[in-house]
């Protein structure tokens, strides 16, 4: 099913095999420039991609980025979302309305976004973030199904964008509230951050294929709306260019703490850069507002490149 709607866009990834990294030379110097300043000595790691030609176009810590596997957190609902929709369990009108308190398998998992009494559908429930639609969409699934679908988003195989890659984990749930938990990325997946970026560049491709009429037009919608108004909203960059993506805070395997996670892409409508930014010992708040800085350079690159071509002579 996946194949089915990707379409073309694996076989336009079969290129990024044969890219050479280019952390050391980036592509875009003003880019590199905006990801060294905003991560500022932090540890953790935020790569850049353009989105057409998979060339790195700035990276931190990039042995992090490849060799760091631990949970996704939120970041892989969209991805769950997408094989909730593949496979007919979910569409625009699955809503449910968001339970509290919750608590599986001894994990406390209240949401955090506003109190809303109102049914919460896909993309809502998406740029929510809410657990409680995930989780319990989520048992609609087969343990194989989802892992199936984690692992044709690439999140058992290096991407070939660096040397001596790590591989992320996907397990197979055993139990009911394994796969509730796997579907948040809270047990069962581990991930590099080069994994997370290139599944986010295969959305972002998926994307420019897609069109309302299709049932991912309710995941881009949810993505874009993540920035909008929902718990990605610390992404926005102080532009007029709109972006999409979504936050992730994961419980770390170290101790009582957590990563943060921001992965997206820019513009929302028509995709360029994918980016992820990785927090060791943060939040997915925390991750966003670095990302913003981010989209917020590559904002003005791209009205100055605009501008140069409107004054090229006719």
């Amino acid at each position: 099913m996946r194949r089915t709607l990707y379409g073309n866009v694996v076989a336009t990834l079969m290129c990024v095999a044969v890219l050479s990294f280019a952390g050391d030379q980036p592509a875009n110097s003003r880019l590199q420039s905006a990801v060294t300043r905003a991560m500022g000595g932090r540890r953790g790691t935020a790569v850049v991609l353009d989105v057409q030609s998979g060339n790195v176009l700035a990276t931190y810590h990039v042995d992090v980025a490849a060799r760091r596997v631990v949970h996704p957190g939120s970041r892989i609902k969209p991805l769950t979302l997408l094989t909730l929709l593949e496979t007919g369990k979910v569409d625009a009108n699955t809503a449910l309305v968001c339970k509290r308190p919750l608590m599986i398998a001894g994990h406390r998992l209240d949401c955090p976004h506003p109190d809303t009494k109102e049914p919460l559908e896909p993309a809502a429930a998406l740029a929510y973030s809410c657990n409680s639609y995930f989780t319990s969409v989520a048992t609609r699934l087969t343990p194989a199904q989802l892992r199936a679908g984690f692992v044709q988003d690439g999140f058992t195989s290096p991407t070939g964008l660096a040397p001596r890659e790590a591989a992320g984990e996907v397990a197979l749930a055993q139990t009911p509230e394994q796969l509730q938990l796997q579907a948040i990325g809270e047990w069962g997946i581990r991930v590099t951050p080069l994994e997370l970026v290139h599944a986010y560049r295969k959305l972002a491709l998926l994307s420019e294929k897609n069109n309302d009429a299709k049932p991912a037009s309710l995941l881009f919608e949810g993505l874009q709306q993540s920035v909008t108004y929902g718990m990605a909203h610390a992404a926005q960059p102080a532009a007029p260019m709109k972006v999409a993506g979504k936050t992730g805070t994961a419980l770390a395997d170290e101790g009582p703490w957590t990563h943060g996670w921001f992965a997206g892409y820019a513009p929302a409508d028509n995709p360029e850069i994918v980016l992820v930014v990785f927090l060791e010992n943060g939040h997915g708040s925390d991750a966003a507002a670095l990302a913003s800085k981010l989209f917020a350079e590559f904002a003005a690159i791209h009205d100055d490149r605009s501008a140069k071509t409107a004054a090229r002579p006719q």
